[in-house]
């Protein structure tokens, strides 16, 4: 259990639906996984992004991208993003997990559709604000829409090889 050392933006579990959690506020870890934090606060659970973590007093994750002054948004950096959200269940990477179908860039306008490992999951809602969150972090990126599509469906052969290992799934 930690105290909040200052406003710290959250999203409510399940339903992706920001929120503030205020400074001085007793705050129960209950997963620390892919630096994303899994937090309950006066009974409600939320996710606090890793980069926000010191509000909590805890250590920040840091996301670093190349500058650049010309305005473009690059795939890479959008990719580079999308690395460092892990599903809440899996501690995989959700490229490497195979939910990316595609990214789509127009101007500053990115729009990722990706997938779920079933479309019943939960965490789906908070899955999309984590990626509409990072991606936001990339250099001149004005808008993220994510658009959930389930066709064709996930199977883990979709995961690269090294998240097969990493998962036990690769023989």
């Amino acid at each position: 259990m930690v105290v909040s050392q200052a406003e710290c933006p959250a999203r409510q579990v399940p339903s992706g639906v920001p929120t503030v959690i205020q400074p001085g506020v007793f705050v129960t870890i209950n997963q620390a996984l892919g630096g994303n934090y899994t937090v309950t606060v006066n009974g409600n659970m939320l996710r606090v992004d890793g980069t926000d973590a010191a509000a909590l007093g805890l250590e920040s994750e840091e996301i670093v991208f190349e500058q650049h002054d010309d305005g473009v948004v690059r795939r890479e950096q959008v990719k580079q993003a999308l690395r460092t959200i892990f599903d809440p269940e899996i501690p995989i990477n959700l490229l490497d997990l195979g939910l990316v179908y595609g990214i789509d860039i127009d101007a500053g306008n990115v729009t990722i559709r990706m997938t779920l490992t079933a479309p019943t999951c939960g965490m789906g809602p908070v899955l999309v604000s984590d990626v509409k969150y990072r991606v936001a972090k990339v250099p001149n990126v004005e808008n993220v829409e994510v658009e959930l599509v389930f066709d064709p469906p996930w199977h883990r052969d979709m995961m690269t090889e090294e998240a097969q290992l990493e998962a036990g799934l690769f023989f």
